[in-house]
């Protein structure tokens, strides 16, 4: 059977060395492309996850089976000559968080068949998330850690004979990893302030470890948590539209103590996005080893089309503009299903958020029709021009000295992936040994 690569980790923390992956939660294909395009640089494994309201075996938001998700990324690799066979994939909140209106047998049905076929396509992470209420539970008391742990341990007995079928097929298949706990907001990020976020109490992690022991014990899987390589813990970040919880890890002491007791185990930690690079490289120390990050991404995917837009828009006569911007802003408003619970405030403050939230709602609407049609005419518009200098170094400066300094091609698509690289890059400085970063130019050592 093949190593999962993830465990590398863990054995490399148990004789001392420092490390840990990033998870680059996003359905994007550009952002992805530019992830894989970024591992080349260096022999390692990069893990791309999908959520389960991104995908799902109804197609979620994307249109994407787990199987549909995989492919586009095998292509992608295949695209930019990552080796697909360091690609890990992985399912985040793998659970009934979707169909959670339903009554629990049917919610977790749907949940069963939803983890099988995320083994079936290959993922080898996953995050089994069964913290949300179903429509038959009690609204008058907390859902109990028993109720949750059972359903995590059900689905677990169903990755685990999806992947038995594997077995038959190929003797060889890499065992998946999962990781438990959801001691996070929902995905899709938080839709209050930033204020009052308490960091996990090593009570509750323990419990936690605990009941799952003891339930995947009563489904007569004792071994399962073998498997369990991670669990979410709240180690006190989070991000809304404008502020961001930075990590403090005087605040997390005792809970990183705590897990260091536990041997094969690390800590997941979701919404790290925006984080400063070297609270990152804390959190990774401290055994916050696997890092989710996403809407960061997008963003930073966002702002490259909008320097694009401003570029464009002193190039290029009125009537020969992609109009980018307010195509996005239009498809936003037309279709309000995927921003209108998290945003709040007066018309002109909803214009910015839309456009300018580190939620980043946009990203939601990336794949639209119109609005693949308004970049694609963007890209084309800025490729037939020759951008100055002066214009690059003002809208693009990050990208300004990496052209001047032949490091990349004034191209439109890979300006724009420039930014996403610069975020990718940070939590490559946080979570890999020797990795020197400065505001311009990246080092791997050896």
């Amino acid at each position: 059977m093949k190593y999962n690569l993830i465990r590398t980790i863990i054995e490399k923390r148990k004789r001392g060395i420092t490390c840990g992956i990033p998870s680059f939660c996003t359905a994007n294909p550009i952002v992805i492309e530019a992830c894989l395009q970024q591992g080349v640089r260096f022999n390692d494994c990069v893990l791309i996850e999908a959520t389960a309201n991104q995908v799902n075996q109804f197609g979620g938001y994307t249109g994407m089976r787990p199987a549909d998700f995989r492919d586009m990324v095998y292509g992608l690799a295949d695209k930019v000559g990552f080796p697909k066979s360091s690609v890990i994939l992985g399912g985040d909140h793998l659970g009934p968080l979707t169909w959670h209106k339903e009554n629990a047998d049917s919610a977790m049905e749907k949940a069963e068949a939803l983890v099988r076929e995320f083994v079936a396509a290959g993922y080898k992470k996953i995050h089994l998330d069964t913290s949300m209420r179903l429509g038959d539970d009690s609204r008058e008391v907390p859902l109990s850690l028993t109720t949750i742990a059972r359903r995590g341990a059900q689905l677990y007995r169903a990755c685990e004979e999806e992947y038995q079928k594997l077995l038959e097929k190929n003797p060889s298949e890499m065992r998946p990893v999962y990781v438990i706990g959801s001691e996070v907001p929902i995905p899709g990020g938080e839709q209050s302030e930033t204020d009052a976020i308490s960091v996990t109490r090593v009570e509750d992690l323990k419990a936690t470890l605990d009941t799952y022991q003891r339930e995947f014990a009563a489904v007569g899987m004792p071994e399962a948590m073998e498997n369990v390589v991670g669990i979410v813990v709240q180690p006190g970040v989070e991000f809304g539209d404008e502020n961001i919880a930075q990590y403090n890890r005087e605040a997390t002491a005792e809970l990183c103590e705590a897990v260091r007791q536990y041997s094969g185990l690390v800590m997941e930690g979701h919404s790290t996005d925006y984080q400063p690079m070297f609270q990152l490289r804390e959190m990774v120390d401290d055994g916050i080893a696997i890092l989710k990050v996403g809407p960061a991404l997008t963003y930073a995917l966002r702002e490259g089309l909008f320097a694009l837009s401003m570029i464009e828009a002193e190039l290029l006569p009125e009537e020969k503009q992609s109009r980018f911007k307010t195509v996005l802003d239009e498809v936003m408003q037309e279709d309000d299903q995927y921003w209108v619970n998290y945003y709040r405030g007066s018309p002109q403050a909803l214009h910015l958020k839309r456009q300018y939230s580190l939620s980043d709602r946009c990203r939601n609407y990336m794949q639209d029709a119109r609005v693949q049609a308004a970049m694609e005419k963007l890209f084309d518009n800025i490729d037939s021009v020759r951008i100055p200098n002066g214009l690059l170094r003002q809208y693009m400066p990050k990208e300004f000295f990496k052209v001047r300094e032949n490091q990349m091609k004034c191209d439109a698509r890979e300006l724009v992936k420039s930014h996403i690289i610069d975020v990718v890059e940070e939590y490559n400085y946080a979570t890999k040994c020797n990795y020197i970063i400065n505001s311009n130019n990246y080092h791997s050592l050896t």
